[in-house]
């Protein structure tokens, strides 16, 4: 929503968002949500997030490339067949946050495996063709700027969202025709 206003304030001519996703998702679950949501038609512009659950739940690499990339393709599809219509944004790191230093949790193995990931996405959207914005770094700077991070300790704060839109905007407006 906060990408979307920022684009709006450029002049770009864009609709509310259709956000199918939810908070907690893994790949699995979102391929069934979009099943459940069926959207139909082609938009303009499709992102994709998502991963952070698979890491959180102690999924394996092999599984995650497997369905991000089932999902990068029905991105795909859902921008028409065009590739560079599709944003793919990388994988916080909520190791850095307080539900994982209160959790016990080790920061330093789930930097890891978020890295892992992120390696994953990173290679496919390229592949693909599509844009990958890598906002893993913004996450990480919550371990000393707690305002990044909502009142759970855990999910990213509005603040840290704008900043995900900043990093991302000169990308909406490229694809948009709109730089």
């Amino acid at each position: 929503m906060q990408l979307a206003a920022l684009a709006r304030a450029r002049g770009v001519s864009l609709g509310d968002p259709a956000i199918i996703a939810t908070t907690g998702w893994t790949t699995d679950e979102l391929a069934a949500g979009i099943d459940h949501a069926n959207p139909q038609g082609t938009y303009d512009l499709v992102s994709l997030l998502i991963g952070v659950n698979n890491q959180y739940r102690g999924r394996g690499e092999a599984e995650y490339r497997q369905q991000f990339l089932a999902l990068l393709q029905r991105a795909i599809a859902f921008a028409g067949g065009e590739p560079e219509r599709v944003l793919v944004l990388s994988i916080p790191d909520w190791g850095v946050t307080p539900f994982a230093r209160h959790s016990g949790r080790n920061p330093a193995a789930i930097a890891a495996e978020i890295d892992a990931f992120n390696a994953i996405n990173r290679v496919e959207v390229e592949r693909a063709g599509a844009h990958y914005i890598d906002v893993t770094p913004v996450s990480r700077q919550a371990a000393n700027v707690l305002s990044l991070i909502a009142d759970d300790g855990l999910h990213p704060s509005g603040r840290m969202y704008a900043e995900w839109a900043q990093l991302t905007l000169p990308v909406v407006l490229k694809i948009l025709g709109e730089s």
